[in-house]
């Protein structure tokens, strides 16, 4: 590949600055919003589940009654905030993204590339987990991004850590990324690593010269981890990624509220192997065929659109200044420059992307605000869940929430093996029969959504002392659910808590209900 030198970067940068400014600055008579028409169908409230009611369950780990779920289920926390990791520093807080990514026999020091095969006994899983930090004292990791002052003295407090659970039990947990910011979401790969994503938009460059906003491969040995940013995969606000298996090509999503692309990169280099994604590639987001800048920030159930892609020149763009009349959004806010140039070229906008997820040839994608408030806003109601048929390139609404009780906000989602939808829910404030706090949320194959379990974190000193564990005191039901992930043979769910911070892996009898 021919070597990209400066100078051509910084002609590439101006004209696609340019191109994106001039576009888009006339886009306010030519955009037409999707109408809001009334008794649009949404899913107003859940359906009884059948795994039956929730009730508090005990932590085999705490004896703390941390969780609500359903009859014959338990699980095992690990991993809190403030527990000493094996290589000796305090767990970070602020758990979010999480997957496994390989499965190996207790000792090895290569990962199996293959997950999914074996048996379940005798093995180790290897999950890495994201830490959704900003300015904070460093996770020291042997992939170090970002060592500089990103501001006000302060240094980037995010990365990854991976743990490790061998037979069934909680084994170990050790840094693996540091120096970057915010790490939402990410995904994994078919080639055993986990893609971690910083979920900020800036221009801002640290004092060692580097800017945030990247996508990042961590290696299943935490040593191995390089910390370079994928750069070809945008500068933006992520939050989730997904590969598909079959051409290796990475789905992204953007979260930044009524200006968020969705996106593919079509990497260079096939080979799907750690550090293949560096070699570049090209950046694409989605348009809807025949539509120019279609408008996903509300949508009713069965909504569905063919898609195109577009080229986006310039994935390391710094961000532009929405042009005024730019709709549902705040005057002076800024467009990152992937979106910018994606929009001024017809692509379509969600309200916030967040999770997406790959199972059997389909990218199933949660916009956690589609829909509008009681004001009649666009792109500030409960959520959605849209499912990409990769072979056809379709979208539909498989799931829109008219109420929070339906869902508030769902976030990250994953698929089990046995083709089981499970969203982890953001808007945690909404009470219900089970009281307040925030919930995982199943969805049969119709798109009804039904409650799995629910936050039940309210811990008194005496009760974390006797835990052994370090937190503050506090009511952290209304916390988010994120990192929900299945083992291979999706025997095991695990699942964090943001705040204050704890990791789970729940078992039970799946086979009773939808998931």
């Amino acid at each position: 590949m021919e070597p990209f030198d400066s100078s051509r970067r910084q002609v590439l940068k101006g004209s696609a600055a340019a191109m994106a400014v001039g576009a888009i600055g006339s886009l306010g008579a030519l955009y037409t919003r999707q109408a809001v028409a009334g008794g649009d169908p949404t899913r107003l409230a859940p359906i009884p589940g059948r795994y039956g009611a929730l009730a508090p369950a005990i932590d085999r780990s705490t004896g703390l009654p941390l969780l609500q779920l359903p009859r014959g289920f338990s699980y095992r926390s690990f991993g809190w905030s403030g527990d000493v990791m094996s290589d000796g520093q305090p767990c970070p807080d602020r758990h979010d993204g999480m997957a496994v990514v390989a499965v190996r026999k207790p000792g090895r020091d290569q990962h199996d590339r293959h997950p999914g095969r074996g048996h379940g006994h005798g093995h180790e899983l290897v999950l890495i987990r994201n830490h959704e930090r900003g300015g904070a004292t460093p996770i020291n990791a042997p992939g170090m991004y970002d060592t500089g002052d990103i501001g006000g003295g302060q240094r980037a407090g995010g990365g990854t850590t991976t743990l490790i659970h061998r037979n069934g039990e909680w084994h170990s947990i050790e840094a693996s990324l540091g120096g970057t910011l915010v790490n939402c979401a990410g995904g994994p790969t078919p080639w055993g690593t986990w893609l971690s994503c910083e979920e900020i938009k800036t221009d801002q460059a640290s004092s060692t010269g580097r800017k945030h906003g990247y996508v990042f491969e961590v290696h299943a040995d935490a040593e191995r981890t390089s910390g370079r940013p994928l750069v070809g995969l945008g500068r933006f606000s992520h939050e989730a990624v997904a590969v598909d298996p079959r051409t290796g090509i990475v789905y992204l999503t953007e979260d930044d509220r009524n200006k968020s692309g969705l996106y593919r990169f079509i990497p260079n280099d096939r080979a799907g192997r750690y550090g293949s994604l560096e070699h570049g590639g090209r950046l694409q987001a989605a348009r809807v065929r025949g539509k120019h800048n279609a408008d996903l920030t509300v949508a009713k159930i069965g909504d569905e659109y063919a898609l195109e892609w577009v080229d986006i020149p310039d994935p390391d763009l710094d961000t532009i200044v929405a042009p005024t009349g730019f709709p549902d959004i705040s005057a002076g806010e800024t467009l990152s420059g992937p979106f910018a140039q994606a929009w001024s070229d017809g692509a379509l906008r969600m309200s916030r992307g967040e999770g997406i997820w790959h199972s059997y040839g389909k990218m199933f994608i949660v916009d956690t605000s589609t829909g509008v408030d009681a004001e009649g806003r666009p792109g500030r109601g409960n959520g959605s869940v849209w499912v990409l048929d990769l072979l056809t390139q379709r979208i539909r609404a498989l799931f829109v929430s008219g109420h929070q009780l339906a869902a508030h906000n769902p976030d990250n989602i994953t698929v089990s093996a046995r083709g089981g939808v499970l969203l982890c829910e953001d808007g945690g404030e909404s009470p219900d029969e089970y009281g307040p706090g925030a919930r995982l949320i199943g969805l049969t194959r119709r798109g009804e959504s039904f409650y799995f379990c629910k936050n039940n974190i309210e811990l008194t000193s005496t009760q974390i002392a006797n835990a052994g564990k370090t937190i503050a005191e506090g009511d952290y039901r209304e916390s988010e659910f994120c990192g929900a992930c299945w083992d291979p043979w999706s025997r095991t769910l695990f699942v964090n808590i943001q705040t204050p911070g704890i990791t789970f892996a729940i078992t039970g009898p799946w086979e009773r209900g939808h998931l």
